[in-house]
């Protein structure tokens, strides 16, 4: 069983940051990435500093690859299912995974939660045509002027509908099954000008040139992009194996250095509690990996006592 300074799970920016960061700090890093980070399913992303022209989730993900296995990270596909303490170190096992670190980082992200989709292929093209969307903060600029619908009338829901307000004037809510809004949140919306539908939608063809919505009676309504508010589902079950702690939507917190409360245990990324956007992944990543190169030294001795 090999042995390396540090473990990274997770191949989204976060974890790629980290191992950037680790193989440059002359660490020993192997990252397992199981594919699954939401950055892939970016078509263009127009808000990451440094593209003016935008940059495609696929093309940033392999461009970080390339630049950690530069610096000599090792990164394997992968999928991590457990770990448990050894001693001062960690064990990481999975299906032909089985590898002892010094220390790891975890930054294995979130799930996107949305209504069915036929496949995965639509999934995408929905996605590419900018017909779905799911991230306001980074894509809402792109919404401008548009007719949106937003997906989930809960507060969640009313929340991503005021916020989408400043784009355009044309935003709706609508539900994916029977619900009431509180009293506040209609006040708020009708405020701001936003319908809700209370009748769930039944269906949704993003076939045409725009999105069709389609209720049980019969009914239709066409936007042009549709805001799933549905939430997401964290990726937390090696938290879970630690018995971590974890707040209401399933992330964890971390204190000012990343570090989880467990010697050699750090995480970054949208499993942290905060803001989900790249930017905020790679300067935690950065801030995880720095603290757990400095963490080693003074483990190893190696640091000068004030």
């Amino acid at each position: 069983m090999k042995q390396y300074d540090a473990a990274i799970v997770g191949g989204g920016p976060a974890g790629l940051t980290a191992a950037i960061y680790l193989a440059r700090f002359k660490r020993g890093v192997i990252l397992f990435d199981r594919d699954g980070s939401r950055a892939k399913l970016i078509p263009r992303s127009n808000n990451h500093a440094g593209f003016p022209d935008g940059i495609a989730g696929p093309e940033l993900l392999a461009r970080m690859t390339e630049q950690a296995r530069k610096f000599g990270a090792e990164i394997r596909t992968g999928d991590v299912t457990g770990i448990a303490a050894e001693g001062e170190d960690w064990r990481l096992t999975g299906e032909g995974i089985d590898i002892a670190a010094r220390a790891v980082i975890l930054a294995t992200g979130v799930d996107n939660l949305c209504f069915d989709m036929p496949t995965p292929a639509e999934h995408q093209a929905a996605l590419d045509a900018g017909k779905l969307r799911y991230c306001p903060v980074c894509d809402g600029f792109e919404a401008s002027g548009k007719r949106i619908a937003v997906i989930g009338a809960e507060t969640h829901g009313v929340a991503e509908a005021l916020f989408l307000r400043t784009y355009s004037d044309s935003v709706a809510l609508f539900t994916m099954i029977e619900n009431e809004l509180h009293e506040k949140d209609r006040s708020d919306l009708v405020k701001a000008g936003i319908p809700w539908d209370p009748r769930p939608v039944a269906r949704y063809d993003f076939t045409g040139d725009a999105v069709t919505l389609h209720f049980a009676g019969g009914d239709r309504v066409e936007v042009d992009t549709v805001y799933p508010a549905l939430g997401s589902t964290p990726n937390s079950a090696l938290f879970e194996q630690l018995a971590l702690l974890t707040d209401a939507e399933g992330c964890t917190p971390v204190d000012a250095h990343q570090r989880l409360g467990l010697a050699g245990l750090y995480a970054a990324g949208d499993i942290v509690a905060g803001l989900d956007q790249i930017s905020v992944a790679m300067g935690q990543a950065a801030v995880a990996a720095t603290a757990l190169h400095n963490d080693l030294r003074e483990r190893d001795g190696k640091v000068v006592s004030s």
